[in-house]
């Protein structure tokens, strides 16, 4: 008995020592950039976004912009957790970086709406690696009952990300052009490869010739790309009992049957079934679905918002969001390290899911007179719920599942997650773009769209405020007026989730987040050996 008791704290050190090594800090420091560049990517066009739709003559295009990278790398993220798991992650996550590099290009030399989207998607397919690997990386270099923090740093940086993002995005548009929001991927980008290829050490296949479930992955983006389509089309470009959105819907539900179908028997599932046997994975990932719907719909058009409806240049648009990002920053932070000295999460992503739902009640009753400190309030409430929130599921998942499924089941919750921010995003564009024309049609005289230029497809902020004053109203209303009432409906969403939350199970972390360290236990009569057998190969191979 006092050899089992001896062992497991020899391993533990063993693996706690290693983790300390010089070459793991400069894996996790490379990881971290190259998982803010993608991130990144997900919100810098926010502030940007009503200068680029002026220029390249396209706001009723504008919600493609966003919506098309957040597609694509939702797409790519289960079959980059799939074919990590299969053929390793080091050569994958080069590629990754080398098509998030030639995405950034192709944006960067757009000179019109379609080029633009077309590079912005092809960003995607590249930043759904970066961050999806980077998250598997993680988990294959630090031993596991470290991962509780780093998993709080890895918020932080989301949280960095949906700040500087937007005031990026504002300070290449007010300076240099917004072009450089493309441009600046390049030289990094080619960092992070060198990063990756001098400093990454990973475990190695020593499973032979993988067998890869192309059907399935094929599928999977069928069904995702339609489910997109419905909301992005349904109710704005074609009505939703057209012949178009009926048959998108049949063609989806079709889609996602035969996935279903072909996954009950490919040998190497890219999306494995029993997963969803689990309650807690089942849990969180519809509260993480939820959360991506409530933070990407609002993230991706308050920098729009904040604008035109203020009066405030791009930069100081991005400066706003300050506030969410601190608050945000600071419970990721503080909750991955509360749950690592606990061992206790059920009750942190409940909070936060109540607090997000208050938030977005709050940021409904915005109005064009209100105080921007208050709106910098209503911001900061939100970044504190999230920041409780995001991290935490991810966890959970991890918590539930053996080493071998973890990288999986991290991508399968990621890319529900990722679904939800396309639908949020597609959906709250949608009604925004919906309801800004038909209040401008209705509420701008046919005098007051002369005197705007005639074209509401070319308004931008520099635009609006050069505007006589009464024409200004009219559009300041409208934005608002366009906007807030979108934040309402996504509060009862948020409680949704904050009761599916409450039947999670909070399982012991300490013994599971053990047998989540092992790679794939060939023995599992005694957690001691396994352990053992396992602790070093997985830092330094």
């Amino acid at each position: 008995m006092s050899q089992t008791i001896t062992a497991p704290k020899d391993a533990t050190q063993i693996a706690a020592d290693a983790a300390t090594k010089r070459h793991v800090l400069l894996i996790f420091a490379g990881l971290m950039v190259t998982m803010l560049l993608a991130s990144l990517d997900q919100t810098i066009f926010s502030t940007a976004l009503p200068t680029i739709v002026g220029q390249l003559h396209g706001v009723d295009q504008q919600l493609w912009v966003t919506t098309s990278y957040i597609l694509a790398s939702t797409i790519m993220l289960p079959v980059y957790g799939k074919l990590g798991d299969l053929i390793g992650r080091k050569g994958l996550f080069i590629g990754a970086i080398s098509i998030f590099i030639i995405g950034s290009i192709v944006g960067g030399m757009a000179s019109d709406m379609t080029t633009l989207i077309v590079g912005r998607a092809v960003q995607g397919l590249g930043g759904g690696g970066l961050m999806l690997l980077s998250q598997a990386i993680i988990a294959d270099v630090v031993p596991a009952r470290q991962r509780g923090r780093y998993m709080g740093i890895m918020g932080g940086v989301f949280a960095l990300s949906s700040v500087a993002g937007p005031l990026l995005g504002g300070y290449f548009t007010d300076g240099p052009g917004w072009r450089w929001g493309l441009w600046m991927n390049v030289p990094l980008g080619i960092l992070a490869i060198a990063s990756a290829a001098f400093f990454l050490r990973l475990p190695k296949n020593t499973k032979g010739k993988p067998t890869i479930d192309f059907a399935g992955m094929a599928l999977l983006a069928l069904t995702s790309t339609g489910i997109v389509l419905t909301t992005v089309w349904g109710g704005t470009t074609y009505k939703w009992d057209s012949l178009t959105i009926i048959s998108l819907i049949a063609a989806t539900v079709v889609a996602g049957v035969l996935f279903v179908v072909v996954e009950r028997k490919a040998p190497e599932p890219i999306m494995p079934l029993h997963l969803f046997k689990h309650r807690n994975f089942n849990l969180t990932t519809i509260a993480g679905l939820i959360i991506g719907v409530a933070m990407f719909g609002a993230l991706g058009y308050l920098p729009t918002y904040l604008q035109m409806v203020t009066g405030v240049n791009a930069t100081q648009a991005g400066l706003l969001l300050i506030p969410l990002m601190a608050g945000l920053l600071v419970t990721s932070i503080g909750s991955g390290q509360f749950v690592s000295k606990t061992g206790r999460y059920k009750a942190l992503p409940i909070i936060g899911t109540i607090i997000t739902a208050g938030a977005l009640a709050l940021l409904s009753t915005m109005t064009p007179s209100m105080p921007v400190w208050q709106i910098c309030a209503y911001l900061a409430i939100m970044g504190i719920g999230l920041g409780m929130a995001m991290q935490i599921l991810i966890l959970i998942v991890q918590n539930t599942f053996p080493n071998a499924e973890v990288g999986t089941a991290t991508a399968s919750n990621n890319y529900f997650r990722q679904i939800g921010a396309s639908i949020g995003s597609a959906v709250v564009g949608s009604l925004f773009v919906a309801n800004l024309k038909d209040l401008l049609s209705t509420k701008l005289p046919s005098s007051g769209g002369a005197a705007a230029g005639g074209n509401m497809n070319s308004f931008t902020p520099e635009k609006v405020l050069a505007l006589p004053a009464a024409v200004r109203d009219i559009i300041v209303g409208a934005y608002n007026d366009a906007l807030t009432p979108v934040f309402l409906y996504m509060v009862p969403l948020m409680l949704v989730a904050t009761v599916l939350l409450f039947f999670v199970i909070e399982k012991p972390l300490a013994t599971t987040i053990e047998r989540d360290v092992l790679p794939e236990p060939l023995e599992i009569d005694g957690a001691t050996r396994v352990n053992l057998g396992a602790a070093e190969p997985e830092l330094v191979s």
